[in-house]
């Protein structure tokens, strides 16, 4: 399916411009801290730090690279960017110096808007980019770094929309990097409407009252729709939180600001489950959960806990955001649910054919809103944008009833014996075990060669590693799922090697880099 627009059409128009065309300029667009920003100020902020780029040569189709936490200064940057044509590129401000290198070097960002907390970092590498012209800090500016409000305090509060096409250019979103280095993922125009018209609207029923609070932060393409583009599409309220998200200030805010939608990862709502302390969650009436797959096990204690069904959705930086989601009021523990109105899927073999119902195969899906190219990475481009068709790198089955089970990433699937093994069946069967924190499964070489599966084991504070404790998850595993799945060895580990969005890095406990 796809959303009927203009040919000339600019996102921001939409997002930001939209919201003041329907009245409701008064009303609270922003919950930041103890500061409220209301659509009013975010029209005017977003025009000013438009003006305020152009005033500083920003031209149509120029990068600007966002170092920058969770914060208003990100909407008004983002929006303002695209509002004069400009490509926003959401990035991590927790990274070090060489990868903001690596960004600016691929991206060839003109203008870099970083929080002052990153300004050092980007002070080391500011002169080894031949395109970056200008940086602006938000905050203390230091050194060359011009002050981000003071640039937009003396910009006009009034600015027309470049007239782009639908087509044109209007993000890239970097992938998190748990399958390698970070590939630019290119975004048109027309993307963001269309997953807030064909998944948002339709499945997550998402209105003007609500109030949405994400975990997950807006340098993630799944944050940036859950805090930012989702409830400005529909005039509802976003808090945007810039600390780490540790689980008890998470509950706080909750507490404190009662946002009606909740964003978050697995690792996080299992930390959530162990908090002692009792905070008041029944302002909630959908929680969504992706990044890995959600245990059946964590869907069962978050409901029986806080009386909320737990929705697993599935997304990808190149699909813009969810193309597989568990609906409110029938989600099947487990699954990644089913396709969303804004998407079609297939489950390929090896060759391409479509399998069977029941059979696994690699997930291909469809969709308006999937980007076109990676920036400067042509065969990478080839192997993963099949015409129409995105190769998500996800091995899943489909059942008879429509819904979708994750088997694990195409290079994560073990053959043991000649037989297909999923990492995250026996992840799965490990996290039900009481002991059992954080679980990470790869393939491993016996001595004589053959593939077998290892576990790496996060546990529970209160329990202590042993030779007993592994023979307790060899023998689950065994019990639980055929006998050759087991995982024959297993590390009792301090963390797991993790993508700044949580995700497991299995590549790396492999070896890989």
């Amino acid at each position: 399916m796809k959303v009927d627009l203009p040919d000339i059409y600019n996102a921001a128009t939409t997002f930001v411009d939209e919201n003041i065309r329907q009245g409701r300029g008064k009303k609270t667009a922003i919950y930041f801290q103890d500061e409220k920003f209301t659509y009013q100020d975010l029209f005017e902020k977003v025009n000013q730090t438009g003006n305020a780029l152009k005033d500083l040569g920003l031209e149509h189709e120029q990068r600007l690279l966002l170092v920058l936490p969770d914060s208003p200064e990100f909407a008004f940057a983002f929006f303002g960017a695209i509002k004069i044509g400009a490509v926003p590129i959401p990035t991590n401000p927790w990274m070090k110096a060489k990868d903001y290198e690596y960004l600016l070097q691929d991206s060839r960002a003109r203008i870099l808007v970083v929080h002052e907390s990153a300004l050092p970092e980007v002070e080391t590498i500011w002169d080894r980019s031949r395109s970056l012209k200008h940086v602006l800090a938000v905050g203390r500016a230091k050194g060359r770094a011009l002050s981000f409000e003071s640039q937009i305090a003396k910009a006009s509060t009034k600015l027309e929309a470049e007239p782009t096409t639908k087509d044109d250019v209007v993000m890239w979103n970097y992938t998190s990097g748990s399958t390698g280095p970070p590939k630019g993922a290119v975004h048109l125009q027309h993307d963001m409407i269309t997953i807030t018209e064909l998944f948002v609207k339709p499945v997550l029923g998402m209105r003007e009252d609500d109030v949405c609070f994400s975990a997950s932060k807006l340098f993630f393409s799944y944050g940036l729709g859950n805090s930012l583009y989702f409830p400005f599409r529909f005039g509802a309220s976003t808090v945007l939180w810039p600390e780490r998200p540790e689980p008890e200030r998470v509950l706080q805010v909750i507490d404190k600001h009662r946002p009606t939608f909740f964003f978050s990862v697995p690792t996080l709502y299992a930390r959530l489950l162990r908090v002692e302390k009792k905070y008041d969650l029944s302002s909630l009436r959908i929680c969504l959960s992706s990044g890995e797959p959600l245990p059946p096990a964590l869907f069962h204690q978050w409901r029986e806990k806080f009386g909320q069904e737990l929705l697993d959705v599935v997304g990808s930086t190149e699909a813009t955001h969810d193309f597989l989601a568990n609906r409110p009021g029938r989600a099947k523990p487990g699954s990644s649910g089913e396709v969303t109105p804004a998407f079609e899927a297939k489950i390929v073999d090896e060759e391409g054919r479509e399998v069977p119902v029941g059979e696994v195969g690699n997930l291909l899906v469809k969709g308006d809103s999937n980007a076109p190219y990676y920036w400067n990475k042509h065969e990478q481009t080839k192997k993963t944008m099949l015409g129409e068709w995105l190769k998500t790198g996800d091995t899943y089955y489909r059942d008879k009833e429509g819904y979708y089970w994750y088997c694990g990433r195409s290079d994560d699937m073990l053959k043991v014996g000649g037989m297909w093994v999923s990492p995250i069946e026996i992840e799965n069967t490990l996290l039900e075990h009481p002991s059992v924190l954080e679980a990470a499964v790869t393939a491993h070489a016996d001595q004589d060669g053959l593939i077998k599966p290892k576990a790496y084991v996060l546990l529970k504070s209160e329990y202590q590693p042993g030779e007993q404790l592994k023979e307790e998850l060899q023998n689950l595993v065994k019990n639980k799922l055929a006998p050759y799945k087991y995982p024959r060895w297993i590390d009792f580990v301090d963390d797991l090697p993790k993508t700044v969005t949580g995700k497991i890095q299995r590549f790396k406990l492999r070896g890989g880099r």
